[in-house]
């Protein structure tokens, strides 16, 4: 049975928000933010998870070993505003249970 995992994240305000995200619905981190309303409406996953807009770029705030970056998400990235050496798309990391205890900040609107 899938259990839920604690994933906390901060907003662009940044107030740190702790969730509970499921790990039964193949949800991707973009539509967690969604999900909660931890952005304005419209100013996350603006392509609908498609790795193309980086409307979701987050910023992984603790060691984590997540799936490494696809040719999607490397291109988008290299084009984004305010890229930093651990940035990721939100809409590329599927929530699962070994992310228990991620840490992530999004990243400033374009």
């Amino acid at each position: 049975m899938s259990k839920d995992v604690s994933i906390q994240i901060t907003d662009r305000d940044g107030i740190v928000h702790q969730v509970q995200a499921p790990t039964d619905m193949n949800m991707n981190i973009m539509e967690l933010i969604r999900a909660f309303e931890l952005a304005p409406e419209g100013t996350i996953g603006i392509c609908g998870g498609m790795a193309m807009c980086a409307s979701c770029q987050c910023y992984v705030l603790n060691a984590f070993n997540l799936p490494k970056k696809g040719e999607e998400e490397e291109a988008m990235l290299s084009e984004a505003f305010y890229v930093k050496s651990n940035s990721r798309l939100g809409c590329q990391i599927y929530i699962s249970e070994a992310l228990e205890g991620l840490a992530i900040e999004l990243a400033p609107e374009s």
